[in-house]
């Protein structure tokens, strides 16, 4: 995957570009110190991947996100782990905490690189075919897939499309998570953030700002935080 690094430290680029150098099937392209002076450069080069600061002078990286193309994928690097949950609002791959870890980065890479594989298939006519009482049919990647509700963890909103995960599989087609969000069960499924619904059956723990369902971290909105814990952490969790 072609890649940049967007970061005021140098020393900050440096240590991310060690990385990438460790890691397999990665081409770094470009290092900057800003989103000013990346925009031309995203204009006229194949941008796959970015590896983008959030506290940065003038335009953070949270904003900057808002305006790449949507063919590119970003991951976070920063100090701050407050902005978690603002990362994934701008449909982030990861979000990762400096110093950052070799396996942490590898794994964040993979992540993407899955993604991009997912994204370059022919996902235009996907859509969900049929609903029954426990079940959908998905059309995906030129298949029908039969996916039971109790047997999706989560489902993660990416660009236009949502990631359906489960235990053994990740299903993705082109569908705004809104529209898949009204044919989940209510009782089964809530919105937690812009871009994740979640199983509650699967839930192993949270605190105030993540869902944990097996290894994955789910970041909660803001927006969602009251609903999600006033209705199903202590009706259903808590007080069952």
């Amino acid at each position: 995957m072609n890649c940049i690094i967007v970061d005021d430290e140098p020393l900050a680029r440096e240590a991310i570009e060690m990385l990438i150098n460790e890691t397999d099937d990665l081409d770094l392209i470009g290092s900057f110190k800003s989103p000013e002076t990346v925009i031309h450069f995203i204009e006229n080069n194949t941008v796959e991947l970015i590896f983008l600061d959030i506290q940065m002078p003038g335009v953070n990286g949270v904003d900057f996100a808002r305006t790449i193309p949507k063919e590119t994928f970003v991951i976070f690097t920063t100090a701050y782990s407050e902005f978690a949950t603002d990362s994934y609002e701008v449909d982030a791959i990861d979000y990762l905490i400096k110093p950052v870890k070799l396996e942490r980065f590898q794994k964040a890479v993979e992540k993407a690189r899955i993604y991009s594989k997912l994204f370059k298939a022919d996902y235009l006519n996907n859509n969900i075919e049929q609903v029954a009482d426990d079940f959908f049919f998905v059309k995906a990647d030129r298949r029908i897939f039969k996916i039971y509700f109790n047997n999706i963890l989560f489902i993660q909103g990416l660009k236009d499309y949502v990631v359906m995960h489960s235990d053994n599989q990740k299903v993705i087609t082109a569908m705004n998570i809104k529209t898949i969000s009204d044919q989940l069960p209510k009782d089964m499924f809530v919105r937690v953030s812009k871009s994740y619904i979640i199983n509650v059956k699967h839930i192993d723990s949270v605190d105030n700002n993540t869902v944990y369902i097996g290894s994955n971290e789910i970041p909660i909105g803001s927006v969602y935080r009251d609903y999600f814990f006033n209705e199903f952490v202590t009706k259903k969790i808590v007080g069952r």
